[in-house]
């Protein structure tokens, strides 16, 4: 797991969140205290189980946008889910242990990616080879055996024949002289990088038709497509393409041959229940706190089927067993309509670390108009650009639009940040859609534009409401 900091991982997300120290704090010592425990005896290693945290705080404000980014900062695997997708045991549905299942297929990815980075150069020379010989086929071997087989036929009816060191000097001089000539030539133009565009036909693997009943044998630890393809030869498809893109798919095939995927699955096992991180995300939709109809899933089923996982205890993937005890998990929730307490007194116990998020303030949404690394002024002033049309906004036309976001929220629900994204795709309406064919030129958001864009709506809270 690369090395960083909690002080390192905090300067990292605040370069795409604003404001919620509180919680990149703790998220960056549960990231680090990982590392920390890799460096201790293997009796201490088993005792020390990871500090799982639950985080609260109102939609848009940035649970989901830490858990994004973790994903980018951590040489973990990683994987996302949202607790409304899983039912009880027993209901049709996801089970809730299929998230330690998708959280070992991205280690196997991961793992699997490491290795082919690693035999890439031998892969590559591979693929040229194998490229150089679609580009200057040679006779097919077999056409040429048949042959054989006919002129040894008949010098054997003429009381003659081909003696072995005649057939072994065939082989050798199976390539001919100009083919061979042909190949180096093209070798040194693809050297050169002058073949690039030009197409050439391969043969790949077929992909895998979906199984309707694959996610029902995963939840059994089976893979009975894998076990399908190990008893059945695999079909090939050919497929015309450019040599720069043949390259790439060639050098992943070369790659798959040169790796042991034993080795891949076994680390990718042990990546999973050391480094492994889980974020649950809507968990307050399955608490008690919520209102259910007779002839919903119980809920509480869910969270009583969460538990074992939380707690620890022992999965079956198709890779292998694989334990939970120290994969780190991160709750989340609005709890708009229940509370943390609403969950069942073991599940909280399983979360020692809460973390309350802040509801977003005029000024953050300021902040987050304009600081964040890709902030959404600088997405639009880069969608314009491709228009040739350089987009500007003045501080009063980002004060203004901040002001408004935060006023809506007020007036109406509280969606957070991601009121931004709608106010903004009002206000440029007419600029996105007349842009492509404007002259080059400079357009600039003032703050009348804004309210000249927006002020009809605002005073209107029924449009507000439909629009915003």
């Amino acid at each position: 797991m690369a090395i960083k900091t909690p002080k390192k991982i905090v300067d990292i997300l605040n370069q795409y969140i604003i404001g919620q120290d509180e919680a990149k704090k703790s998220v960056a010592i549960a990231l680090y205290n990982r590392y920390r425990r890799m460096q201790l005896s293997k009796d201490m290693q088993k005792d020390i189980t990871p500090k799982n945290l639950l985080m609260a705080g109102p939609t848009g404000v940035g649970k989901t946008e830490i858990a994004r980014r973790l994903a980018t900062i951590v040489d973990a695997p990683f994987v996302k889910v949202e607790a409304t997708k899983f039912t009880e045991v027993g209901y049709v549905g996801r089970d809730v242990e299929s998230m330690v299942r998708d959280l070992v297929n991205e280690a196997v990815r991961m793992e699997e990616k490491d290795q082919f980075d690693r035999v890439r150069t031998e892969a590559t020379k591979e693929a040229n080879k194998e490229l150089i010989r679609l580009l200057v086929p040679v006779e097919k071997k077999e056409k040429r055996e048949d042959q054989m087989q006919q002129l040894q036929s008949m010098l054997s009816m003429l009381g003659g024949g081909l003696d072995n060191n005649d057939q072994d000097n065939n082989k050798e001089d199976e390539v001919p002289a100009d083919i061979r000539e042909k190949r180096l030539s093209v070798a040194e133009k693809l050297k050169q990088g002058l073949l690039e565009d030009k197409e050439v036909t391969i043969e790949v693997d077929q992909a895998p038709k979906v199984n309707p009943m694959s996610d029902m044998m995963g939840q059994m630890g089976m893979d009975m497509s894998s076990m399908l393809d190990r008893l059945t030869p695999k079909k090939k498809v050919k497929r015309t393409l450019p040599v720069r893109e043949a390259r790439e798919v060639l050098i992943q095939d070369q790659s798959r041959k040169m790796v042991d995927y034993d080795n891949i699955y076994q680390k990718a096992i042990e990546r999973t229940t050391n480094n492994g991180i889980i974020f649950i995300d809507e968990i307050d939709k399955i608490t008690a706190g919520n209102k259910k109809t007779s002839g919903e899933v119980s809920r509480e089923g869910v969270q009583r089927d969460i538990l074992p996982i939380v707690e620890g205890s022992t999965i079956q993937t198709k890779y292998g067993p694989v334990s939970t005890d120290h994969i780190l998990f991160i709750a989340a929730g609005a709890f708009a309509e229940s509370k943390p307490s609403d969950l069942i007194p073991e599940l909280q116990g399983r979360f020692p670390i809460r973390v309350e998020l802040n509801a977003l303030t005029k000024d953050d949404f300021v902040k987050i108009l304009k600081d964040p690394e890709n902030s959404l002024l600088k997405q639009y002033i880069a969608l314009m650009h491709a228009d040739g049309i350089k987009l500007v906004f003045t501080q009063e036309a980002v004060d203004t639009i901040a002001q408004i976001a935060f006023d809506v929220n007020q007036g109406t629900d509280n969606i957070g940040a991601r009121r931004l994204s709608t106010i903004l795709e009002k206000l440029l309406e007419d600029v996105l859609y007349e842009g492509p064919d404007m002259e080059m030129g400079e357009i600039t958001i003032t703050e009348a534009y804004v309210k000249d864009k927006l002020s009809d709506i605002i005073t209107n809270k029924d449009l507000t409401k439909f629009i915003l």
